[in-house]
């Protein structure tokens, strides 16, 4: 088995470079605009790593590489991409502690003179709409030393509106959220924030909810630890009572300032004094619309450290589709949301492209005697109301493919009776503000919420919907067709097509 060094982002780039995975950009990009634009065009394409960046000699850029699971299963082993979620249960069930150590990569370099951010690091400008250079890679980490194995991992949008201060958005329903806004809300709060830690961490910062599987308090570099199997190292940190993650790339030492020091996170926003839904523009959020500018918490800068040789920047498109990555923790809690409420009946579960980074979900369930119908609707019921944000979610049988849209599709127009099982839930819970049609409306009862499917067959009619099943498994096409011919014809399907040839349906 090929040598695999899963621990940092550089160990993860040259297993994957071996694998032809990784594209390397030669030629100059601008951070104003190219990047967004070259990895827009190239999303659920190849790993991008831009090795000459206009006006950062010293730095390369990394974009995509959480855009497929195909080659982030391979590098953790898993030979079937629909299975890693599993890996991340196995790790919520048995996570492995952080390790502390005294020298690290990250401070090979530490600057903490003369520190101006925008001109050190290459951040890039998204869209001609937004309101400057966002740093969307920063991962935001927060050990409370009140509550010993309580570590917050987290993406949150930063806009340095300075040269060594920034606004920073938390939002309160994330666990760095709960210590900015509750735990330590009038407080100056030590925090590192870490750029292209191992693929492992990044993708546990990128997961929000469910909260219930992982409360306030968890250890969730322990997940992340538990996921790569090996601990995730961490340093104290050079001028700030806090740590950073030992094999980042790049980090930056500083403070959440206390919420009375808040600011908006535009001169346009500040002017106005408004932070309300399409009244200022902050930059392309992970709903597909662009995001509003709120008044946030402050990031002070007390240092940047960074790698020696050539540390690699990360550029993250927000409305991009690397949370295909970034929800496999999201789905490994779903399911053991839904294995806690009915053992066993949940046989997998699915994140689609389409529903933006966790906006939805899809169950596949099994039922074997009729005690167990209903166990659906409970899980149903719990993913809406266990996770703020969540606009729809699904059921579905076995004999439906989760990872195909027109499977799901088709068992919604055909097991979906609209007055039965379409569920929605009562008004006046909690959404969240980044879904336009979540916006609060005073009088109105609170947020809109979602609304879930139940498209399994009911038990006891079941046979009703039996799906047919045409001789595939009992004809070799080899004997009648080369492997070109063979290939040249699945060129020509659909993936709806392909899905159904694969099981006879």
């Amino acid at each position: 088995m090929e040598k695999r060094d899963v621990t940092s982002i550089r160990g993860a780039l040259a297993y994957l470079d071996k694998k032809g995975q990784v594209v390397h950009v030669k030629e100059e990009v601008d951070p104003i605009y190219e990047i967004a634009g070259i990895q827009k065009a190239l999303e659920k394409g190849p790993i991008l790593l831009f090795d000459k960046i206009k006006g950062y000699p010293g730095f390369r850029d990394l974009g995509n590489i959480f855009g497929r699971r195909e080659p982030i299963a391979d590098l953790y082993g898993v030979s079937d991409p629909n299975k890693l979620k599993f890996k991340f249960v196995e790790a919520l069930r048995e996570p492995i502690p952080p390790q502390i150590v005294k020298d690290a990569p990250c401070q090979e370099v530490v600057i903490t003179k003369d520190i101006d951010v925008p001109t050190m690091l290459p951040i890039i400008k998204h869209t001609e709409f937004d309101a400057g250079r966002i740093i969307g890679c920063g991962n935001q980490l927060l050990c409370d030393v009140y509550r010993k194995g309580d570590t917050n991992i987290s993406f949150n949008r930063i806009h340095f509106r300075g040269k060594d201060w920034a606004s920073i958005s938390t939002a309160q329903i994330t666990h760095i959220g709960m210590m900015a806004f509750k735990t330590h809300r009038d407080e100056r709060i030590p925090i590192t924030v870490n750029m292209n830690p191992s693929p492992a961490v990044g993708i546990v910062a990128g997961t929000w909810n469910v909260r219930t599987i992982v409360p306030h308090g968890s250890d969730e570099l322990g997940i992340a630890g538990g996921f790569q199997g090996a601990p995730v190292k961490l340093v104290k940190a050079r001028t700030v009572d806090a740590y950073a993650i030992a094999d980042a790339e790049i980090v930056l030492e500083g403070y959440l300032e206390p919420t009375s020091q808040n600011v908006w996170e535009s001169e346009e926003a500040e002017k106005l004094g408004v932070q309300r839904q399409g009244e200022t523009n902050f930059f392309p959020e992970w709903v597909g619309y662009m995001g509003t500018t709120w008044k946030v918490r402050k990031l002070q800068v007390t240092a940047v450290t960074m790698r020696k040789e050539r540390p690699i920047f990360y550029t993250p498109l927000a409305a991009g589709l690397e949370y295909a990555c970034f929800d496999l923790l999201r789905e490994a809690t779903f399911f053991e949301m839904a294995e806690r409420i009915a053992p066993g009946i949940c046989v997998d579960v699915n994140i689609p492209d389409y529903f933006k980074w966790g906006s939805g979900v899809i169950f596949q369930v099994r039922k074997e005697r009729s005690q167990e119908e209903g166990f659906q609707r409970n899980i149903l019921f719990s993913a809406l109301a266990d996770a703020p944000g969540i606009r729809m979610a699904i059921a579905v049988d076995e004999d439906v493919d989760i990872y195909n849209a027109d499977d799901v599709m088709w068992a919604l127009e055909s097991r979906v009776d609209p007055d039965k099982d379409i569920i929605k839930l009562p008004r006046g819970g909690r959404g969240i503000a980044a879904q336009p049609k979540e916006v609060r409306q005073s009088g109105l009862g609170g947020w809109e919420g979602g609304m879930a499917f139940d498209a399994t067959k009911p038990f006891k009619t079941a046979h009703y919907f039996t799906r047919p099943h045409y001789p595939v498994d009992k004809v070799d096409l080899k004997k009648w067709f080369s492997e070109k011919q063979l290939a040249d014809f699945r060129g020509m399907q659909t993936e709806y097509a392909r899905s159904l040839a694969k099981t006879g349906r």
